[in-house]
């Protein structure tokens, strides 16, 4: 390593803050642009999904298929806990938050004794386990799932009923929780998580104790996800199998990759545009699953990288 290596890690920290600021200086004013609340706040919690699972694979090197069962575990808790119990919106988040962490550390603790195609499937095999769970669970609804969930008083004070004010506490979340993952990306943890990415086999003779570090990412990785799903209740105001569906697990895999898996802002862009085509195109019906699966095609041969991916190369092929 040579001795500017801490000083280009630590100037592209600082250019990632300052996006980051850029980012949410556009999502503060977006709602007085012309674009609807109800859309952005569906944008905001599957972009913070996104990034979740862009911790886990991006960083980490490992395809899960079965992130649904977080996201969808944290919507059927927080909706449960708000409508059910009575609970807050902060604390019935927090409840389905924590149910998803549990539920990535049994889940970590299986899979990660596996790699590659193999650690797919014990995720997925794992995912579709709670699917039937909650198809069957007395208190999920069944196929009705639960609704008119009530969005309540975030500190039993500020109504959350306001689009307005629900949107800006959907903000807040989110970019409390994308801080805090661009904070592990850029920690020593991150550092060596991209090692064993690269290369396992050179960090195990390092020292470094793989499995541990990629159960931790794994339940990082959970535990934002259920933070999504848990914020996606309150907003939706319901909780379905939809959320704990195969098929919802497919669609992080495709935000991220047309966003640029392994990037920072990758996730988020990724996530605004697959939740754009399904609101705007939402006439189409069924065909906004082929405009995606068209789309996705195109990324793949056009933008191996995604669209950040391909942005950054080419702004670092200006620089030189």
């Amino acid at each position: 390593m040579d001795a500017t290596t801490p000083a280009i890690a630590a100037a592209r920290r600082d250019r990632g803050l300052v996006a980051t600021g850029v980012m949410a200086a556009l999502l503060v004013v977006a709602p007085w642009a012309g674009f609807y609340p109800v859309f952005l706040m569906k944008a905001l919690c599957f972009a913070l999904f996104a990034c979740a699972f862009n911790l886990l694979i991006g960083y980490g090197g490992l395809l899960s298929f079965g992130h649904a069962m977080f996201f969808g575990s944290a919507s059927y808790v927080c909706a449960h806990a708000a409508k059910v119990w009575g609970l807050t919106p902060e604390l019935a988040i927090l409840a389905g938050t924590v149910v998803s962490l549990l539920l990535g550390l049994g889940a970590g603790l299986l899979a990660i004794r596996r790699q590659g195609i193999y650690f797919a499937m014990i995720t997925l095999a794992l995912a579709q386990m709670v699917y039937f769970f909650c198809l069957r669970a007395p208190f999920t609804g069944g196929e009705n799932g639960i609704q008119a969930v009530p969005r309540g008083k975030l500190l039993g004070m500020i109504d959350l009923n306001q689009p307005l004010t629900m949107y800006y506490f959907v903000f807040g979340v989110f970019i409390l929780a994308f801080i805090l993952i661009h904070r592990i990306i850029h920690s020593p943890f991150g550092q060596v998580l991209k090692a064993i990415r690269e290369n396992e086999p050179r960090a195990v003779s390092l020292g470094y104790r793989t499995e541990r570090y990629k159960l931790a990412a794994f339940v990082l990785s959970a535990t934002l996800a259920g933070l999504a799903g848990g914020l996606k209740a309150i907003v939706g105001q319901n909780a379905s199998l939809t959320d704990v569906y195969w098929a919802m697990s497919g669609e992080v895999v495709l935000m991220t990759l047309v966003g640029g898996m392994g990037t920072v802002f990758g996730p988020v862009v990724g996530a605004i545009i697959i939740i754009s085509m399904q609101f705007y195109l939402a006439e189409l019906g069924s065909w906004v699953t082929i405009v995606q699966g068209t789309i996705f095609v195109v990324c793949v041969l056009a933008f191996r990288r995604g669209v950040m991916g391909e942005l950054e190369a080419f702004l670092r092929r200006r620089k030189r």
